[in-house]
């Protein structure tokens, strides 16, 4: 818990600097790129978060690997090397991620299929979701063969359930209800 106060606090941090900047849009690209490597990468995670590896070593091989990033997210490089804080890197991208978001008003909106989404069906469904909330969303798309059809959508504590099996239960506990049956 105290990794992601800390985590929040640089990711403030760096908003702030990036808005003072006006470069939010900039950093934020650079904050999805380096989320996704990480993520990516199990190698890379291992070594942030090593104890054995000195931190010099870890300052080198994110300057490696992220050479092309703006000089703002270079700068929060080497605080976390300065603080000794490194490990928390991943922490602090995710962070910067939801601010970012929070200050854009943008929502996340989870929509589980039984197939993937097409782009067409993509866009319906994130034209929907700006229609419900009236903001800009991003859409993460779940793929779940148990739901045989349709679409469950989730947008911060609310769900839609339009999905085939969702029906299908709704229909068994009328039918459990019904004492005629």
């Amino acid at each position: 818990m105290a990794n992601t106060r800390a985590a929040n606090r640089y990711a403030k941090a760096l908003l702030d600097l990036a808005k003072e900047k006006k470069q939010t849009e900039e950093v934020f690209a650079d904050m999805k790129l380096i989320h996704n490597t990480i993520k990516n990468s199990k190698d890379l995670r291992s070594v942030l978060k090593s104890p054995v590896i000195k931190p010099s070593a870890k300052h080198n091989v994110v300057k490696a690997i992220f050479a092309e990033v703006n000089p703002i997210s270079q700068s929060l490089f080497n605080i976390l090397i300065q603080n000794n804080r490194i490990a928390i890197l991943e922490t602090v991208v995710k962070s910067y991620v939801n601010q970012y978001n929070e200050l854009m008003n943008i929502k996340a909106a989870t929509v589980t299929t039984a197939e993937a989404l097409t782009p067409e069906m993509e866009a319906k469904v994130l034209a929907k979701v700006k229609d419900l909330t009236g903001s800009k969303a991003t859409l993460k798309n779940i793929v779940d063969k148990t739901i045989l059809g349709g679409f469950i959508l989730r947008i911060g504590d609310v769900q839609y359930d339009a999905s085939v099996s969702g029906k299908l239960n709704a229909l068994r506990n009328k039918f459990k209800n019904n004492a005629y049956v």
